[in-house]
């Protein structure tokens, strides 16, 4: 009953039969849809999915599959930097579910979804109508105004594309109020005709905007003349044929609405007259939380005193499961749900899943989760993950709905058995029947009904309530609550009224007070460092965050600092070239008196280069600062803040060292989009300028070679003796910038000055090559690739270490591996020459091995320890083994 074909009968072969509908297009159609019969004036027939878990019982790991499938699609289709700019908009009530699991798969994007309930003191921040629905009116009640603003890609998620309308009149809506230069339309299956198709099209440049579309499948319904009127004679007829039937017997109709066994008054086709009467067999009953271990199946104790809200003591029997909800995680995203979310969602599934698993029966084999009309993620959620717990046990998943479609116990027909019973959540439209398809009859030994708290209500728990209904088709039903998300006034931080000017050298590092102004503060007095492999241990077993304290400084020895010279010496020159060309292309591109802001520290000596290009080649005096970026954790807000009050958000331009997998260019897109969404203030770009871009992750760069940069050689001495940055809660407060220190005792080894001087003294020979490269970067194809990340992921797997995090590549990063972390094993380029010289003895000095490979898309690749404790070091305290 869950499947397209059933005995080898498409479920669409009943109407197409008697009505001459016909699906036209890929060969995934009949497997994915099938189709019913609707009472519906404006359109007859549906279009029933069977991945989407909303008519069909289905799967939920293939429901949240197919849904995850697609975003993965519009990440390929966007590329990942535009895809973490992006917002995902689905639509009520049917994709709602849909939506929530195509932002899955894109990323990094935050979701919100129409809906058709008003919430008092929500204000709307748009709407549209969908026109063939029997329900039109759309709002959309996002908790933060800001969650639309932007230029980011609005990704659109809706089940099917008939005509395209619903999608023209969002994008219509929404363009007036929140233009933006693209969009991307998602759907199941794309079912529209050429005209319709071509209307999209045309209204995409009449706003100057590009539409995009992707669907998993197309084709066409080809439609008879008259098949309207014909469809609902035929609905009129069956269901005029279903009550005389139920009219003379208290049984379950036999006739063409339901066949499959059912007990007298049990609710099934409830509008043939029937009414469900059946006894209660006693009080509600709540899962038992401490008399069997987590996961443990078939207990269940008393309720305690007193009626939970909506109990009705004469109602059905059923087991009422708390799933201790986290406080504050929306139960959707009716208001908007964030990556944040996602990951709050994430950390506490397993825990309320077990207490779902404890509450079955133990011989539960067939389960199905029935989520609730727009209520689709969250029960989504804790199908699939009781799926993937709930050993023998077969998971089904699908929600109870407002849509009346026609049952008819058919094989060829989509919808064979439908559940009616009254709306239990005081719907804005006003009372009236909601349904649940293909549960009677279905043989599920279990239901775990999940409903937000506002249809907790009386006319869930009554005699002819969804409850009700459930338990005369099922011999254990489960209701599992989920708090209703109402948002409160939109809290924005206290802020400090004056923040503090940025610190200079020479007071804050060995740079000249113009080169740079640190937008941090100077935590120079406080002893933050700790042996690396006590850091390591403890940032590895989550006990602490790498920023909340500092590796103790790196002292290079006389052979390094010797090797760190003939470096410095031998790409001098490629780095002067590629510090001009990057410099022009953002002056060319981003704007034509960029504000530098370096990412501590790394990007400094870049963006000092950077500077210093601008004013030999065309006489710029260019402010550049340096603020804190914390992976994890964002970038330093308070500095955001100083940098709007002082200079346009437009012009300044985020500078970086290099790129590896593009971890901090993720972190910079979510920080912006939070810290826009916080406080108001947009203009922001967050796309990095780097010298080298070796994993494809940003536009803006001077070259793509993995070669050696020389100041990813050393720490502080080659970064004008400032620190890593730190973010710690007892040293950093809502109103303070982070914080670095000044190693000014390291003076005597400091290179600083002399690696700035070494690539300035090349500007003079390089001006003809930067003007060549700078040419061939503005007029090629320059959008990333991100090929590195995905080399990092393949390794992680190849290597079972399982974490992106400890795979570092790149010359740069393989180096930060030797110096500050404890590294496992250096995979380099096969044939790799003097670039991986240095690499060579930091990983000799540590007792690392270095391990040549055919094909790697860097010079090299350092892989941190995958589960380092200080016991898995080597009897010599250095090398490092599994």
């Amino acid at each position: 009953m869950n499947k397209a074909v059933n005995d080898g009968v498409w479920s669409g072969s009943w109407v197409a039969e008697r009505l001459g509908v016909r699906l036209e297009g890929d060969d995934e159609l009949t497997g994915m849809l099938g189709l019913a019969l609707r009472r519906n004036p404006k359109r007859a027939h549906l279009l029933v999915s069977n991945v989407l878990g909303k008519h069909v019982p289905q799967s939920p790991s293939v429901v949240y599959g197919a849904g995850f499938a697609l975003g993965r699609r519009v990440r390929e289709l966007l590329g990942a930097q535009e895809a973490a700019r992006a917002v995902v908009l689905g639509y009520a009530e049917t994709a709602t579910g849909l939506g929530h699991s195509v932002a899955d798969g894109v990323g990094l994007a935050p979701y919100l979804h129409s809906t058709r309930r008003p919430v008092a003191g929500v204000a709307r921040a748009g709407g549209f109508e969908e026109s063939h629905s029997h329900a039109t009116s759309h709002l959309l009640l996002p908790e933060d105004p800001a969650l639309l603003v932007g230029d980011g890609p609005l990704v659109l998620v809706d089940d099917e594309f008939s005509t395209g309308n619903t999608v023209l009149n969002t994008v219509r809506d929404l363009h007036e109020r929140y233009p933006r230069r693209r969009y991307v339309v998602v759907a199941l299956v794309d079912m529209r005709s050429a005209a319709d198709a071509g209307r999209l099209a045309e209204f995409a440049g009449e706003i100057g905007a590009r539409v995009d579309l992707v669907a998993a499948a197309a084709g066409t319904v080809l439609l008879p003349e008259g098949v309207l009127e014909k469809g609902q004679e035929l609905v009129a007829r069956y269901e005029a044929e279903s009550a005389a039937e139920g009219s003379s017997s208290s049984a379950a109709p036999s006739g063409p609405v339901a066949q499959f066994p059912a007990p007298p008054n049990s609710g099934v086709a409830a509008e043939a007259g029937q009414e469900g009467d059946r006894p209660s067999s006693g009080p509600a009953v709540e899962a038992d939380q401490g008399s069997n271990p987590p996961g443990a199946r078939g207990t269940a104790r008393p309720a305690p005193a007193g009626p939970h809200p909506g109990d009705d003591p004469a109602g059905p029997h059923h087991t009422r499961v708390d799933l201790h909800w986290p406080p504050g995680l929306p139960d959707g995203g009716r208001h908007g749900f964030t990556p944040a979310h996602r990951t709050h969602l994430e950390d506490a599934l397993p825990a309320m899943t077990a207490r779902l698993a404890e509450a079955l029966p133990a011989d539960a084999r067939s389960v199905l989760v029935l989520g609730f009309e727009e209520l689709m993620y969250a029960p989504l959620r804790l199908a699939r993950e009781l799926e993937q717990v709930a050993e023998g046990v077969e998971v089904r998943y699908s929600t109870t709905t407002r849509s009346p479609v026609l049952a008819v116990d058919d094989p060829g027909y989509a919808i064979r058995t439908r559940l009616v019973f009254p709306a239990h959540d005081t719907p804005a439209d006003g009372p009236g029947e909601r349904y649940a398809y293909n549960v009677a009859g279905a043989g599920f030994d279990a239901v775990i009904a999940v409903v937000d708290s506002v249809a907790d209500t009386p006319e869930l728990h009554a005699p002819d309530g969804l409850l009700a209904r459930l338990s005369g088709h099922a011999p254990q039903v489960l209701l599992a609550v989920v708090p209703s998300y109402v948002p409160g006034p939109l809290a924005l931080p206290e802020r400090h009224p004056m923040l503090p000017e940025p610190l200079r050298g020479p007071a804050f590092s060995s740079y000249a007070p113009e080169e740079v102004g640190w937008l941090l503060q100077d935590l120079s007095d406080v002893t933050l460092e700790a042996p690396t492999e006590e850091r390591e241990e403890a940032i590895q077993s989550g006990g602490a965050h790498y920023a909340e304290s500092l590796p103790v400084e790196y002292q290079p020895s006389e052979q390094y600092q010797d090797l760190f010279h003939a470096a410095l010496a031998e790409s001098a020159t490629r780095l002067a070239q590629a510090a001009g060309a990057v410099t022009e292309i953002v002056l060319a591109e981003r704007s034509p008196r960029p504000v530098l802001v370096s990412l501590a520290r790394a990007g400094t000596p870049v963006g000092v280069l950077m500077r210093r290009w601008a004013q030999f080649r065309h006489g710029l005096e260019l402010p550049h600062y340096a603020v804190s970026i914390v992976r994890g954790r964002g970038i330093d807000a308070n500095a955001l803040r100083w940098l709007a009050a002082h200079h346009d958000p437009r012009d300044v331009v985020f500078v970086d060292g290099w790129t590896g997998k593009g971890a901090i260019t993720r972190e910079l897109t979510a920080a912006i989009r939070e810290f826009e969404a916080s406080d108001g203030i947009t203009g922001f770009d967050p796309e990095i300028a780097v010298l080298a871009d070796p994993g494809s992750c940003v536009r803006t760069y001077g070259t793509r070679e993995d070669y050696l940069i020389p100041s990813a050689c050393l720490n502080s001495t080659v970064s004008g003796l400032i620190s890593r940055t730190v973010l710690r809660a007892d040293l950093v407060g809502p109103n303070d910038y982070h914080g670095a220190k000044f190693y000014r005792e390291l003076a005597g080894a400091d290179v600083s000055v002399a690696f700035l001087d070494a690539v300035s003294a090349r500007f003079a020979e390089v001006v003809e090559a930067v003007d060549a490269t700078a040419k061939e970067l503005l007029s090629g194809d320059r959008e990333p690739t991100w090929e590195g990340w995905a080399a990092v992921e393949r390794i992680s797997e190849e290597y079972g270490i399982h974490d992106v995090n400890l795979v570092k590549p790149g010359v740069g990063e393989t180096t930060r591996v030797l110096l500050r972390r404890v590294p496992w094993k250096i995979l380099a380029r096969a044939g790799a020459g003097a670039d991986l010289d240095h690499v060579r003895l930091l990983a000799e000095q540590r007792g690392v091995p270095v391990e040549e490979v055919a094909e790697l898309p860097y010079t090299c690749v350092g892989l941190i320890h995958p589960k380092y404790t200080r016991g898995a070091t080597g009897a010599d305290g250095r090398a490092v083994n599994l």
